[in-house]
């Protein structure tokens, strides 16, 4: 037995097996922890509530309360968030799935001339037969309407990129993609020229059977993950809300810090993948960078803040976890107060340990790394 199907699966938040292993699908920088999603959802929202996230990323939230028997709603701008978010609410049938990948294994042959004139990145990534693969999957996969092609595709971004033998790549971090001559350098310096010769059908064989291994989930009747930027979305929502006379009673989201990353410059392999540019590109739309502007960063919160406060129900809460540094936290309090004018705020601070200069004595330095706003009426 191979060590994917035989290592022990942890069971988090009283999930069955098979929403465990469907509840970890997507790598994602700065992810929800599920264990903290499924706490926060069950203390504060009740079975058959309506929990909004519109800042859902890989959907933790959105997953843990469908599966905790909540309605659910997600908006999420970046479409790798989108796709491991949306799959995982609603997989197509393995049987599906398998069958699909033979199709495009078969296909990839077509491809072997533009994955030669490929550039030295993707010649160092990739071995040839994966990177034909994955030119045939980019090309053939209708990710964004067809379940099918969708579940394949997030399976393949799932292990996109990764440790060298436990992912299609060449030696890569999971989570971030590194940039092109970065990785060219490291490769090279760590004799990693060669990317490991892997049979692509048995690999994601192997991979697609495991997560199905434990039986199929469906929450589709709990909720949906909708691809869109909310500060648009949320008013679609808010009419159909308005006539279905349905309110939000857990506003539950951590939106993006303010300079901290840029989630299309880090996932920019993946989005290569879904038709994306084949280099990190910083994108014009300012709801698609790091947010290093000061103004956009507010009218973000408060564009978003005030769609969702005509949402929530009178008795509803916020649950807010932000950055604890001193513009991205005075400013998403300053929105909430503004938003939320009838809610009282608490603040939690979320501690991290990390080892201090002197770890080879097992010393460690506990710190703020992010804080929780709860608004309740």
């Amino acid at each position: 037995m191979s060590k994917l199907t035989s290592r022990k699966d942890k069971v988090l938040c009283g999930f069955s097996y098979a929403e465990s292993r469907w509840a970890r699908l997507g790598p994602y920088y700065a992810m929800f922890p599920m264990d903290f999603a499924c706490n926060v959802i069950e203390r504060y929202s009740e079975q058959g509530g309506y929990v909004l996230d519109p800042f859902a990323g890989r959907g933790s939230g959105t997953f843990a309360a469908a599966a905790l028997a909540r309605k659910t709603y997600g908006i999420e701008i970046n479409p790798v968030g989108w796709l491991y978010s949306t799959v995982k609410l609603c997989p197509a049938p393995k049987k599906d799935v398998i069958n699909r990948l033979s199709e495009i294994v078969e296909s990839a042959s077509d491809y072997r001339e533009e994955a030669n004139s490929s550039a030295e990145f993707f010649k160092i990534c990739f071995s040839n037969n994966v990177l034909c693969f994955l030119l045939a999957a980019k090309n053939k996969l209708n990710w964004q309407t067809v379940k099918i092609d969708s579940t394949l595709m997030a399976i393949i971004l799932h292990y996109l990129h990764g440790k060298r033998g436990s992912s299609l790549s060449n030696q890569m971090p999971m989570a971030k993609s590194t940039s092109m001559q970065y990785s060219i350098e490291w490769w090279k310096s760590k004799n990693f020229e060669i990317p490991p010769d892997i049979s692509v059908i048995d690999f994601m064989n192997k991979r697609i059977s495991w997560r199905y291994e434990k039986g199929d989930i469906d929450f589709s009747n709990f909720g949906a993950v909708v691809l869109n930027d909310s500060t648009t979305a949320l008013k679609a929502l808010a009419n159909s809300c308005n006539k279905d006379n349905e309110k939000v009673d857990l506003l539950f989201t951590s939106p993006p810090y303010y300079g901290v990353t840029n989630y299309y410059v880090d996932q920019w392999l993946r989005l290569w993948l879904l038709g994306g540019p084949d280099k990190p590109t910083f994108l014009p739309e300012k709801y698609k960078n790091r947010f290093n502007s000061m103004p956009d960063y507010e009218n973000l919160l408060n564009a978003v803040f005030g769609e969702c406060s005509k949402l929530l129900s009178s008795n509803g809460i916020v649950y807010v976890r932000t950055d604890y540094r001193k513009f991205t936290l005075e400013t998403t309090k300053k929105a909430l107060i503004k938003h939320f004018p009838d809610h009282k705020m608490t603040e939690t601070f979320d501690f991290c340990t990390t080892k201090s200069q002197t770890e080879l004595l097992n010393n460690t330095i506990r710190k703020v790394c992010e804080v929780d706003l709860v608004l309740q009426p």
